[in-house]
């Protein structure tokens, strides 16, 4: 019986992290122009599609090979495709003591599509959508699974003296897709108009009330996002990481509409949204190990760090339609981080883990980034043409458009 509640709950949490990808093509279709509408639903149903096809040929068994005992833990690979345990010609009950293989495969595939859609919104309205798929196949199919397994599959970082710790992914989804995003925007460069005589020019989207949407539902979905990452339907652990989930981020949009008014002195409610998901990014690497002081402070100073690293990215003549990486990478850092810092788990030798892993990740998500986004820019090109951007990508690449005139 206690099986099959943990595993009616994780097929409820795997239900709320795909209902996720509705929220993220909200967002991003409202923090743009309609005229590339079309673009990015197709992209995000794209990387939903192509990802979980990936993750079952070969991202689940890269990403959980079962490191034999004394390896280094960097990369293994169990073999393609999906092959439940079984005993005596049924599936194997015993796999997990909170789900089944077949749960526990659909949920973690949900995330690794995650990865991509980060990116998706980095890039919009200006990267050839051919050039974005084929990031994606890779990104989303070998780089963000041999990743994971350094921490999630058992690999190195796992087996550190203090083990690094990513509770649901502040660093293995969100600073994985962060780190490619800023990689893939100082490589595409800024949108026509977005800089005019040196000066940062802001493009409005078209439809707020659609993003504010997209932000209530990407809320909600991290319900599973966190609430499944206990790996059971534990009643306790379950609370109070749901806690910890809704506080981290009531605070971080609280802060971070505070901190916009002071410096831009108006009510910003893109600022209040991506404040709201830094403080649910910030949380996710601890939130089963912060009390709900804690979170306050994690969803808080992920507000704040919201209207920097906007401004900051502003300033750096970088140009990222939909705040995603501060949103996923500068507060997934800052998550990973709190772990060190705040919570059951605080002392100075998990910090030093915690910056360990940190700088991991940095490493092999900026070079494989710059040689994937790179090398097609090379030779296929990431950038649209002048007159393509100008007149909108779902006309130049999809032949329809999003709204009826």
């Amino acid at each position: 019986m206690e099986l099959t509640t943990n595993n009616v709950w994780m097929m409820i949490c795997t239900a709320l992290v795909f209902f996720m990808h509705t929220g993220f093509a909200f967002l991003e279709i409202g923090l743009t122009r309609k005229k590339n509408a079309i673009n990015i639903l197709f992209k995000n149903i794209f990387i939903i599609t192509s990802g979980l096809l990936l993750y079952g040929i070969v991202g689940f068994n890269l990403m959980y090979p079962g490191f034999a005992e004394g390896a280094l833990g960097v990369f293994g690979f169990a073999g393609f495709g999906l092959e439940a345990p079984l005993v005596n010609g049924a599936l194997d009950m015993a796999y997990n003591e909170g789900y089944t293989y077949w749960t526990d495969f659909l949920f973690q595939g949900m995330f690794a599509a995650t990865a991509a859609t980060i990116v998706s919104g980095a890039v919009a309205e200006r990267m050839k959508i051919g050039s974005f798929m084929i990031f994606t196949v890779i990104y989303v199919g070998f780089v963000y699974p041999i990743l994971g397994s350094w921490k999630w599959g058992g690999g190195f970082l796992d087996q550190l003296d203090t083990p690094f710790y990513d509770f649901a992914g502040s660093t293995l989804v969100h600073s994985v897709g962060g780190w490619a995003a800023l990689v893939a925007v100082i490589l595409l460069g800024a949108r026509i108009g977005k800089i005019k005589d040196g000066k940062v020019q802001a493009i409005p989207g078209h439809n707020i009330p659609l993003a504010t949407a997209g932000v209530l539902i990407l809320w909600l979905g991290w319900f599973g996002f966190n609430g499944g990452s206990v790996l059971s339907a534990d009643p306790e652990l379950t609370s109070l990481t749901l806690v910890t989930t809704c506080i981290a981020a009531a605070a971080g949009g609280v802060f971070a509409a505070i901190a916009s008014t002071v410096v831009f002195k108006n009510l910003d409610l893109t600022m209040f949204l991506n404040g709201i998901l830094g403080g649910l990014v910030g949380i996710t690497a601890g939130a089963d190990q912060m009390s709900p002081t804690d979170a306050v402070w994690i969803g808080a100073i992920a507000g704040l760090l919201i209207v920097t690293a906007v401004s900051l990215i502003d300033r750096l003549r970088l140009d990222d339609p939909v705040g995603a990486i501060a949103v996923h990478l500068v507060c997934g850092i800052w998550g990973t981080l709190a772990v060190g810092i705040f919570g059951a788990l605080a002392s100075t030798e998990q910090l030093v883990s915690q910056l360990v892993g940190v700088s991991a990740y940095a490493l092999a998500c900026i070079l494989s980034s710059i040689i994937i986004i790179g090398g097609l820019k090379l030779t296929l090109g990431i950038r649209v043409s002048e007159k393509e951007e100008i007149q909108g990508l779902d006309i130049h690449e999809h032949g329809m458009s999003a709204y009826s005139e």
